[in-house]
């Protein structure tokens, strides 16, 4: 691992790939942030986080064992090192909220990004964003966003963190490097957020309607059975869980 720490930096994710561009990086070459400054989430969203107060680092990953269309198990591993390392720390009621949000205690502490790096059509490698709210104790009236410290009391070391997760990343790698697709996705699907349990869900026109999640497909999306007991398909943009 090679840790390069910055006191400020717009996005750690935008700096590792231009880094990328430039020349040959090392497998797991991580860019780790005291101030984000232009954080960036799922679909262009913002994150925002306290100076020193947080977790926010990327990961840059060699990843040529999968193709390009299985990205998203790259996603579940990533999901489930996070929740692999956290339970070392006693943090509770670990789950995950589709597709890679982490949550404790149903609050959100910790949200990845990760964009691929495609070369001569094929995917290479990757770059996986991680923000983990840790020390931080106000988030700004965000009903759902909650931090380690807020939900244990405990004031946590930001770097021994890091380390944890990227050693469960190391391990949860194994899944793809030896193709165990299928039970990865299963591990995945055990530890979702809300998993066969009734939930209102928006679509992509605000409308609401009822269903229970009953996994996701090989591409990452999430599977719902409706009221008519069909099962449905829906990708990040066409339905959000209200919880």
């Amino acid at each position: 691992m090679h840790i390069i720490k910055l006191n400020a930096i717009d996005s750690t994710n935008s700096y590792l790939k231009e880094l990328s561009a430039s020349g040959i990086l090392h497998d797991y070459t991580v860019v780790m942030t005291r101030e984000q400054t232009r954080g960036r989430g799922q679909m262009g969203t913002v994150w925002n986080s306290h100076p020193g107060k947080n977790l926010t680092f990327s990961v840059y990953k060699k990843i040529s064992c999968i193709r390009k269309e299985e990205i998203f198990s790259l996603s579940m591993a990533t999901s489930l090192a996070i929740v692999k390392a956290l339970k070392k720390f006693n943090i509770p009621g670990l789950r995950i909220k589709w597709p890679n949000d982490i949550l404790s205690a149903n609050k959100k502490v910790c949200g990845v990004l990760i964009e691929s790096i495609i070369k001569k059509g094929e995917l290479d490698a990757a770059v996986i964003g991680m923000g983990l709210n840790v020390n931080q104790t106000d988030f700004g009236g965000l009903p759902h966003a909650g931090s380690l410290k807020q939900i244990t009391g405990v004031t946590y070391n930001l770097d021994e963190l890091m380390h944890a997760i990227v050693k469960e990343l190391q391990d949860c790698e194994n899944f793809l490097a030896e193709r165990k697709l299928n039970e990865l996705k299963l591990w995945y699907e055990k530890n979702l957020f809300r998993r066969d349990k009734p939930s209102t869900f928006a679509d992509k026109d605000g409308g609401l309607f009822m269903g229970f999640i009953r996994g996701v497909s090989d591409a990452g999306k999430l599977i719902l059975e409706q009221e008519d007991a069909v099962r449905r398909e829906y990708d990040l943009k066409e339905v959000r869980l209200m919880y």
